[in-house]
């Protein structure tokens, strides 16, 4: 039982040390101008290379697809060779890492996107939701997201095109895989989630529909570099950037079925993870192991004893642990051990240099 989450498991043709997932987590220190990955985000990755996944921070598949300022992008030659630094620097540490691919539809501003307005499965604007934007100081400034317009088909077949040549672009950056960012509102969410979407043609209505987006774009990027180097992430209860689906079991039970078809190497479902929040429904577990054949990886409100407990009984194979990733390097050598974890400084997390990124020590007795 305590051995666990220590287990090699198969992820495709990679074999992973273990079943600890370092998930992706918006850090917002891309080099500017062009929003280039840098050595001090290949230094940040390196120390914690000995999960036994990165899957590194969400990355814009295009100029419309930035939510927030600061995050890098893989859709130019300079961002590819940004990203090359990282993977050669996890690679040469023995770890393995995946590319998140994103594009935030109507959860940016204007001031993200060149002045352009955010784009959405419908006009539908996310109520209560704030981004960051670069205010000339050090220190981000939140304004409301805008009032998107709703995507044509044209618009449609060019953002699967950009996901297509995003995942080719993150093979030749070094990535061994990519993950969709299907999740917490943003665009992709924007179709499958029913309150989030009003369309009338093929994309909208029932989840057959809803769901129709979400299959184009990973049946585009399992052509480009193939189902073993392509993971999709999902958010079936989370309200998160103001996405709600009105019957998340079912949605999110055929949403699991259909990427099953598609033969992903993994799915990847972050639990909501706020303080007082409902747990996921065991039902809804089983519903989803029993529709995804593939590796299943869930992340929230996880320690090490829930993340054991919930491999040992077959209901995950890897667990996503986020927020101790932070401050701690080493986590899967603490959580192996026993060893206390840091806390991290909610003040450095976005933005800034090298205080809160990498100058977190591993653990010394």
């Amino acid at each position: 039982m305590k051995d666990a989450l220590f287990q090699s498991i198969q992820l495709g043709s990679l074999t992973l040390a273990n079943r600890i997932v370092m998930p992706p987590m918006t850090r917002s220190r891309a080099t500017q101008p062009g929003n280039i990955a840098n050595e001090m985000m290949a230094e940040y990755y390196a120390q914690r290379a000995s999960a036994g996944l990165i899957i590194a921070e969400g990355t814009q598949i295009s100029p419309m697809g930035q939510g927030y300022a600061w995050t890098p992008g893989i859709y130019t030659q300079e961002q590819i060779a940004g990203w090359k630094k990282v993977t050669d620097a996890v690679h040469q540490k023995g770890g393995k890492i995946f590319a998140q691919l994103w594009h935030v539809g109507r959860v940016t501003h204007p001031d993200n996107i060149g002045g352009e307005q955010p784009i959405s499965s419908s006009a539908l604007k996310a109520e209560n939701v704030k981004v960051f934007i670069d205010n000339g100081t050090d220190e981000p400034g939140f304004v409301d997201v805008v009032e998107p317009r709703e995507m044509t088909k044209d618009d449609i077949k060019m953002v699967v095109e950009q996901y297509r040549q995003a995942a080719l672009n993150a093979i030749e950056a070094g990535f061994d895989g990519i993950e969709l960012h299907a999740a917490n509102g943003y665009l992709v969410n924007q179709f499958i989630d029913s309150e989030a979407n009003n369309r009338t043609d093929e994309y909208g209505g029932s989840i057959e529909n809803r769901l129709r987006f979400l299959g184009e774009v990973v049946e585009a990027m399992v052509d480009a570099i193939g189902a073993e180097r392509v993971g999709v992430r999902l958010a079936p209860f989370t309200s998160l950037n103001g996405t709600v689906d009105a019957t998340p079991v079912e949605t999110y039970t055929a949403a699991a079925a259909l990427l099953n078809l598609y033969k992903i190497v993994y799915l990847h479902i972050a639990e909501v993870d706020w303080d007082d929040a409902p747990e996921t429904p065991k039902v809804f577990k089983t519903a989803v192991r029993e529709a995804y054949q593939g590796v299943l990886i869930w992340a929230g409100r996880y320690n090490s004893e829930r993340g054991e407990e919930a491999v040992v009984e077959g209901t995950a194979d890897m667990i996503g642990f986020g927020r101790p990733f932070v401050a701690n390097p080493d986590l899967p050598a603490r959580i192996q051990h026993g060893y206390p974890l840091a806390a991290h400084d909610p003040n450095t997390l976005f933005g800034g240099a090298e205080k809160g990124l990498t100058d977190y020590p591993e653990y010394t007795a």
